[in-house]
């Protein structure tokens, strides 16, 4: 039984979707960086009276990807890679938390383009605070690398001087703000 972080106080916590970023890196042709992000629509942290009895389940929405670039947008929506017509939501459901040193992770099972893997969130608790509307927050932020091929995004394109154009790797980051709920 590992004890709350120090502010984080147990109830229903909702994912106040308008504070909160996921956003995704992935290497583009071997020499730069992609970055993006996609929109939560949903979560709830439910924290039990210890870790272990705590859990996290958040709902993202693809068609709501944005690279800056109208065209990669498009191609990232269509049959080439996340089919947001057929796979029209991405979740997250909490297996374990558990302490990691300072940190956390939250253990899980990440569904994207339909496909389920289990994934392990390294998570940092940023604390709580009372914001000028009354509401307790609490902020956390979580990382993970994934394999694209992983979860069936498999679409590629050979470079003419080796390589592919896209990455298999691909770090999500999450900036998460919570609201404590009556």
């Amino acid at each position: 039984m590992t004890a709350l972080p120090t502010g984080l106080t147990t109830g229903t916590w909702a994912v106040d979707a308008s504070h909160s970023e996921a956003t995704f890196t992935v290497r583009h042709a071997g020499i730069s960086k992609v970055r993006g992000t996609v929109g939560i629509t949903s979560g709830t942290l439910t924290v039990g009276e210890d870790l272990e009895s705590s859990s996290v389940v958040v709902t993202l929405d693809p068609a709501s990807v944005d690279t800056r670039d109208a065209n990669r947008d498009g191609h990232l929506k269509s049959a080439d890679f996340f089919e947001v017509e057929t796979y029209p939501e991405w979740t997250f459901t909490s297996t374990a938390v558990r302490a990691a040193g300072d940190d956390y992770v939250i253990a899980g099972d990440l569904t994207i383009h339909g496909v389920t893997r289990p994934v392990e969130l390294e998570t940092t608790f940023n604390g709580t605070a009372v914001d000028p509307f009354g509401n307790q927050r609490a902020g956390f932020e979580a990382s993970v690398t994934i394999s694209r091929k992983n979860f069936g995004l498999t679409w590629n394109a050979a470079l003419e001087a080796g390589g592919v154009l896209v990455a298999d790797k691909v770090r999500i980051d999450l900036d998460v703000s919570a609201i404590k709920q009556a």
